[in-house]
C-alpha cells in the first residue's frame, strides 16, 4: 500500500524541498491519487500538518499522512480517509527520525478527458494549491 512513488531525501541531497507523488486512497479528500506534492525538509511539524514520511515497519516504504498530535514516542499520524487504514492506529506512534518533511504545495495534473476550454479553465485555477495544515481535522482525527 505505498502512499508516495518518489521522495528526495533530506539526507543524502541536502536540499531544502523535495518532490513527491501520491498513490494511494488515504489522504481522499485532501490528496488524491496522482498528486504531485512539494515537501519542505526540515521544517517544523505542527498538529493538523500534512507529512511524509518512513513506514515504521517498512523502511523503504515512504508515506503521507496528516500529524494527529505529538505523543510520547514521536507523532501520532493518521489518512483523511477512515476507510483506507495504514496510520498510527496500526503502527503507533511515529519517531521524529521517520518524519522526513511537510507538504507545502499540492500540484493535481490534469486528466485526459479535460478538454473542453470550460475544463482547462477550471483545472488550471485549482491544479496549484497551497497545503494548509487543517486544526479542526486534527482534532477531528484524534477522536477516532
Amino acid at each position: 500500500m505505498p502512499e508516495l512513488s518518489q521522495e528526495t531525501e533530506r539526507g543524502r541531497t541536502g536540499q531544502p524541498f523535495g518532490v513527491a507523488e501520491v498513490t494511494g486512497p488515504s489522504m481522499v479528500p485532501t490528496l488524491y491519487h496522482g498528486d504531485v506534492l512539494v515537501v519542505q525538509h526540515r521544517g517544523r511539524i505542527r498538529p493538523g500538518d500534512i507529512v511524509v514520511l518512513r513506514h515504521p515497519f517498512q523502511q523503504d516504504l515512504l508515506v503521507v499522512k496528516r500529524a494527529a498530535e505529538r505523543r510520547e514516542g514521536g507523532w501520532w499520524v493518521l489518512g483523511d480517509n477512515p476507510y483506507a487504514g495504514g496510520d498510527s492506529t496500526d503502527y503507533g506512534a511515529v519517531p521524529d527520525e521517520l518524519v522526513l518533511g511537510r507538504a507545502r504545495l499540492r500540484f493535481r495534473p490534469r486528466k485526459p478527458d479535460q478538454r473542453s476550454p470550460l475544463a482547462l479553465v477550471r483545472w488550471a485555477l485549482s491544479a496549484a494549491r497551497p497545503v494548509l495544515s487543517d486544526r479542526s481535522a486534527s482534532r477531528r482525527l484524534r477522536a477516532r
